[in-house]
């Protein structure tokens, strides 16, 4: 899923090449963000589009050579003059009077060209990484012959047409990874190496040939005769066109030169925070007033407030955050908290009474985008994190916005991965304490994937330890909900440290989180209520929030025949939650379907066997409830494959099984045989909920 689907899309044909664009969001300004070298799409701004459509307009289109606009193979088609002229195409097809144009590396040239050209249609300039056509210019492009066959295909020597036309792939990794020069950039390599496999090494050297050679002194002239406000951000470890070339722009211009040190050629998706910042100020600046609403109080006599954000994959991270929340104000009485959350976390806050902040109407769904990466019961959780990065950059601008337009002393968060990741990246960005909960450290990679799965997890585990380490300010309390021997034995990656050192070094420990009192269920009393009858053996199925599990549920269902069979006074309860239509499932003699069951931990108790996927929530709620249960982990989910199975095996808990494996005849033979085993589960204390309140009181 992304972040922003445009509200407009089409085509324009210009000189018979189709060029098609996308427009999000409404109002002023627009931002017309020009294609960059034809050699990415116009995906390269994706962590701009939702963050600037949440103010004003934005307009992208994919430049001639990539994307879904055409391929001209005539070198004549790629001259700087059509990539502007083709700019304003799109302008006149949006009913774009005059927009604010921003620009990166080619696409910057191309962007101070137009508001050269045609002032009238410019409100600002922003040039990014610009390949200045005025110099200076990289090292390697004044040595390398472009066109003369060479003996070597190493380095710099790459950039040639010889070799483009041999091994166009290997240009393009090789090209991508001197744009990201900066540690930890896979993604945003993976990203741009995938643009690059949609056009081909033949359109790219057209590319060059229409470019032409540049002319120095026109170039001068004509970036010196711009006369709108123009900003130019450059990275000072640029490897495609030296700073020194963004600052000859901004001296030609007239303009503000931002130089950002440690930064590559794409900062825009590096470093997209500072970059949405500098572009939204600058923007900002360039029309009237706007009135801003914050909130400030002195600091003696203030009211204590916290922002709460709870994971809104699944359900089980909210129902131990209302658990928290609920012992802080026993703690801190004149305790404010809002909650910035999304569906279906919302739903459950509201019937809790609990204030969600208006802010959260605008956060994109991550529970919905896990759904949109399952198949059937398999999800493979760790790549469909790294494909949320856009969703995730998008959701913490918001709750940026939110903290700095109120008055927050403290911020919690229950794996709301992208303000630790964020406020890590950008630590001036801090407005209040943090406290960073979460019930496993550490990506692990799934066998299958190989020596390429094992080096990205790595990678991921050696950013998170590099960053808690330059910024321990960031995170003022870690919490781990659990206990060190629920930590799975393993290493962080070669060279790192294992999982259970780090954590035992870096979190406090608060116990499982369960959000409900086992001894406090009486089970007969339960289950009067809930109409079970004595004669009746229970069985409930439930999947989680997500909407992953409607699979597992149909197999489920295809077993109870067989188990009643053996087992004739069994009745089975499927829970299709709120993301699974219950009408689409089967149905069949002994089964009652429901949709969305508050409270469902009571459900669990009082039943007498359950069937679950492998999310911690659900089957710590049936061990703490002592309740036999069969659990099916997602397939490629590394946290239910490896952290959770091995915090049910501590506690001597559930029977594991496989989907892949498991036909409705061993479901409802497994089924059987486990309300049948006598059951040595180790205890889950109850007052986890109590210590995480407790430590997290101290900051108040």
């Amino acid at each position: 899923m992304k972040a922003r689907y445009p509200d407009i899309e089409g085509d324009v044909i210009r000189d018979g090449v189709r060029l098609h664009y996308r427009v999000y969001g409404h109002g002023a300004p627009t931002l017309l963000f020009m294609p960059s070298w034809s050699i990415v799409h116009s995906e390269v701004w994706k962590a701009q589009v939702a963050y600037f459509a949440r103010h004003g307009r934005v307009v992208t289109f994919d430049g001639r050579g990539n994307g879904r606009s055409d391929r001209p193979a005539d070198p004549a088609a790629y001259t700087h003059d059509h990539f502007v002229a083709d700019a304003l195409a799109v302008l006149d097809a949006t009913d774009t009077a005059r927009a604010v144009v921003v620009g990166l590396s080619r696409g910057g040239h191309w962007a101070l060209q137009l508001v050269a050209q045609h002032p009238e249609r410019a409100l600002g300039v922003v040039a990014i990484g610009p390949s200045a056509q005025c110099g200076p210019f990289p090292e390697w492009a004044m040595r390398v012959p472009f066109t003369r066959p060479l003996d070597s295909a190493e380095g710099w020597d790459k950039y040639n047409l010889h070799h483009w036309r041999r091994d166009y792939p290997d240009f393009a990794a090789f090209f991508v990874r001197n744009v990201f020069p900066e540690p930890h950039s896979t993604k945003q390599i993976e990203d741009a190496v995938g643009w690059a496999g949609e056009t081909d090494g033949e359109t790219l050297i057209a590319t060059q040939f229409g470019a032409g050679r540049p002319d120095l002194e026109a170039a001068a002239a004509l970036y010196a005769s711009i006369t709108c406000p123009t900003l130019v951000i450059h990275g000072d470890q640029d490897r495609i066109a030296p700073v020194e070339a963004g600052a000859r722009v901004a001296e030609l211009t007239g303009g503000s030169l931002v130089v950002l040190e440690g930064a590559g050629h794409a900062p825009q998706a590096r470093d997209p925070v500072k970059v949405n910042q500098l572009i939204g100020d600058f923007v900002e600046r360039l029309g009237p007033p706007r009135v801003r609403r914050t909130t400030w109080a002195r600091a003696f006599g203030r009211t204590p407030r916290a922002l709460y954000l709870s994971s809104p994959i699944g359900l089980g991270h909210v129902r131990r955050d209302l658990a928290i929340a609920d012992e802080l104000r026993a703690l801190r009485p004149d305790l404010e908290l809002d909650w910035l959350a999304q569906s279906p976390v919302t739903e459950v806050l509201a019937e809790h009474g609990e204030r969600v902040h208006a802010a959260s109407r605008h956060l994109a769904n991550e529970s919905a985008h896990l759904a949109s990466e399952a198949c059937e019961h398999d999800l493979h959780c760790f790549h469909a994190y790294r494909s949320m990065d856009e969703i995730l950059l998008a959701n913490f601008l918001v709750f940026q916005e939110v903290v700095e337009a109120g008055c927050y002393d403290l911020v919690l968060c229950d794996e709301a991965w992208d303000v630790d990741y964020f406020w890590h990246e950008n630590p001036e960005l801090k407005r209040a304490a943090h406290v960073w909960m979460t019930d496993f450290v550490g990506f692990l990679p799934m066998p299958e994937g190989g020596a390429a799965e094992a080096a990205l997890a790595a990678d991921y585990n050696a950013d998170m330890v590099e960053r808690v380490a330059r910024y321990r300010r960031v995170r003022d309390l870690s919490l781990f909900v659990g206990d060190p021997d629920d930590i799975v034995p393993a290493a962080l990656g070669p060279g790192l440290p294992t999982i259970r050192a780090w954590t035992e070094q870096r979190f406090q420990f608060s116990g499982y989180i369960t959000g409900f009192d086992p001894a406090a269920l009486a089970r007969d009393a339960l289950r009067h209520e809930l109409g079970f009858r004595p004669d009746e053996k229970v069985c409930v199925v439930t999947v989680g929030g997500s909407g992953v599990g409607a699979a597992l549920l149909r197999r489920i269902i295809a077993a109870l025949p067989a188990a009643r069979r053996a087992l004739p006074e069994l009745r089975m309860i499927a829970v299709a939650g709120p993301r699974i239509d219950p009408d689409s499932l089967p149905r069949c003699e002994g089964l009652e379907v429901r949709a969305y069951v508050p409270r469902l931990y009571r459900l669990l108790a009082a039943c007498d066997v359950a069937v679950v996927q492998g999310g911690l929530t659900t089957t710590m709620e049936l061990t703490a409830a002592g309740r036999p249960f069969l659990y099916f982990p997602l397939r490629h989910h590394f946290e239910q494959t490896f952290h959770v199975a091995h915090r049910l095996d501590r506690h001597r808990a559930g029977r594991r099984m496989d989907f892949a494996t498991a036909t409705p005849e061993v479901i409802a033979e497994a089924l059987v045989a486990e309300l049948r085993r006598p059951l040595d589960y180790l205890p889950v204390p109850a007052d986890g909920a109590r210590r995480a309140a407790r430590a997290i009181a101290e900051l108040l």
